[in-house]
């Protein structure tokens, strides 16, 4: 195991390794939202209380290019933004040229996943309002809210021009019994941390809900997507699933990085960077093809 792999078990597995821990996580006082000063000094970023929840916006020097990205974070539904998520963020802002706005959702165990669909929609259509075009971005969690927004929002007017996610929480239940082969391998992801999390997110509804879960939601109604995902991560085996369920008709870039970890993107790892630039060019290539 190199490096950021044991880093990665030591500082992260212990939130998933148990039924109890993933119930102590839960219960974890959440941590603060706001962007970092290194983002602050660097863009102009303006924050708005919008639908009952903040909406950060990071803007980059430039003219204003009409387009907002929409970034939603991971960490299970249960754990708030974190540095590694606002580093993609200015990232993206600064390589794309495009405004980057960021939904601070509800998290689990005092909010749950349909309030937070409602809030991603919520903001897509008050900025297509606003005459921008929106492409949605997530890693995890957020790439599975990602997924059910574009499936919320599919057939509106002014829509979604593309998606990226990364390693994305495709069904809540983790049930492919395909995880089992991955699991050992995953030195972060363990389903028994999980379960309480997805229960608590999910309420009274079934885990696979599609309102929940994309995998089991309308598939034809996305718009170009992109996957990224490592071999060495547990969602691999419902990111393949959603690749071959996927219809011909909607576009489709998919990517694995051999022996990846879970959102390899975000991390202080070497495949990180030729990660980051395929974001960037799926964004950059999307948003100009569905330019006016």
């Amino acid at each position: 195991m190199n490096i950021v792999a044991a880093f990665t078990r030591l500082a992260y597995q212990r939130k998933f390794i148990s039924e109890e821990a993933g119930l102590r996580t839960l219960a974890r006082p959440k941590g603060p939202s706001e962007p970092p000063s290194a983002i602050i000094r660097r863009y102009g970023v303006s924050t708005s209380r919008t639908h009952g929840f903040d909406l950060h916006r990071v803007r980059p020097s430039g003219p204003d290019t009409g387009v907002t990205v929409i970034y939603l974070h991971g960490g299970a539904y249960t754990s708030e933004i974190v540095s590694q998520h606002w580093s993609l963020i200015g990232h993206l802002a600064a390589r794309t040229g495009h405004e980057v706005a960021v939904p601070i959702y509800g998290l689990a165990p005092d909010h749950q996943g349909l309030a937070a669909c409602s809030f991603v929609t919520a903001v897509i259509a008050d900025l297509v309002a606003e005459g921008r075009r929106c492409y949605l971005a997530g890693d995890s969690a957020g790439g599975g809210l990602a997924l059910l927004a574009a499936q919320a929002v599919s057939g509106e007017a002014g829509g979604v021009a593309g998606l990226t996610a990364i390693a994305p929480w495709l069904d809540l239940s983790i049930s492919n019994p395909e995880v089992d082969l991955i699991e050992p391998y995953d030195p972060w992801l363990r389903r028994p941390g999980l379960r309480p999390m997805a229960a608590s997110w999910a309420g009274s509804l079934s885990l696979q809900d599609p309102r929940l879960s994309p995998l089991f939601g309308d598939l034809s109604c996305l718009p170009p997507l992109q996957i990224l995902v490592g071999t060495r991560d547990i969602t691999l085996a419902d990111c393949r699933l959603l690749r071959d369920r996927l219809p011909s008709s909607v576009p489709l870039t998919y990517h694995e990085e051999p022996g990846a970890l879970h959102v390899y993107p975000l991390l202080p790892v070497p495949e990180a960077r030729p990660g980051r630039e395929a974001i960037v060019t799926h964004i950059q290539s999307t948003t100009r093809l569905t330019h006016p």
